[in-house]
């Protein structure tokens, strides 16, 4: 008789046998006039400005960043200028924090009329939250329709924790309502809140990488939304089934002739993993996301 995870392993083990993709199977779908990778970075955990991040980025070979939508008209000069100064392309990752849906409502709408002004790459919407209503939250989706359609920026929302889109179930309820909902795919927050790499869920995973223009690029597994390193070999299993997904997305933004964007996101302390006691972490965030880097522009330029 197998214990509960045993058996989960051994039936992940045996569908991942028959779905993944070689390394090089992107690199062999001839890509299409109008097909472009760009691959951003995170200041998420650094701790400098944002010309030394910038020009850290521009250094490790990014060809843009995505940063949290500065709140305050000095930050946002700060970023835009550094931005401009290391010929880095920008993506702006916004959503409100009140737990009252009014309001948290009418932070989105500010941030995101004043982000749409400034004409990013695109926006990512950390969209309301997991507790408001079916309703409330399809009204943060309505609002970016229109906003998207009004401005023509690419506005999409993430598969995240605590927010609308917080659970593939979840997800495909919105997917089945919206025709035109465009989603950024952090499938890491999945793996973990049903505790699986979704071997259960083909439907909605195949109906939420046809909806994906924007990944992040996280590695996660069922106990948790990263990994600790990627380039450890226990990990492979996980590894391997999360480029099988972005593998999927990004042939199909090669056949149609389209652009793909990538955010290399592993995060620092809580969730990389640390030493007791002394917080330290146990692998370099930095290395790691540099690292998925050089993956990610050889396996899928």
């Amino acid at each position: 008789m197998y214990s509960r995870r045993e058996f989960m392993n051994l039936t992940a083990g045996s569908w991942l046998a028959g779905t993944l993709s070689p390394i090089t199977a992107s690199a062999d779908i001839k890509a299409q006039p109008g097909y472009e990778l760009i691959i951003l970075a995170t200041n998420w955990g650094f701790s400098g400005s944002y010309g030394e991040f910038c020009k850290k980025a521009k250094g490790a070979g990014y060809d843009g960043v995505e940063v949290w939508f500065p709140s305050n008209s000095k930050d946002r000069d700060d970023c835009l200028n550094a931005v401009k100064d290391n010929s880095l392309k920008i993506g702006f990752m916004l959503g409100g924090s009140d737990s009252d849906v009014k309001k948290h409502f009418q932070q989105f709408k500010d941030s995101l009329e004043l982000a749409v002004a400034l004409r990013p790459l695109y926006i990512n919407c950390h969209s309301g939250r997991d507790h408001f209503s079916f309703d409330d939250n399809r009204a943060f989706m309505d609002l970016t329709r229109e906003v998207g359609q009004r401005s023509q920026v690419p506005i999409y929302h993430e598969t995240h924790r605590s927010r609308i889109l917080y659970s593939a179930p979840v997800a495909k309820q919105f997917m089945e309502k919206i025709s035109d909902l465009r989603l950024t795919l952090d499938v890491s927050h999945w793996c973990n809140v049903h505790e699986s790499l979704l071997e259960d869920q083909q439907e909605t995973l195949a109906m939420t990488l046809s909806r994906t223009d924007h990944i992040h690029a996280r590695i996660g597994h069922p106990e948790g939304p990263q990994v600790n390193d990627p380039r450890a070999p226990e990990w492979k299993k996980s590894v391997d089934t999360h480029y099988a997904w972005w593998d999927k997305i990004v042939e199909t933004k090669k056949k149609e002739g389209k652009r793909i964007t990538i955010l290399t996101e592993f995060g620092p302390v809580d969730y990389m993993p640390a030493l007791p006691y002394t917080r330290q972490p146990v692998a370099n965030q930095w290395e790691i996301n540099a690292f998925m880097l050089e993956t990610l522009r050889k396996r899928y330029a």
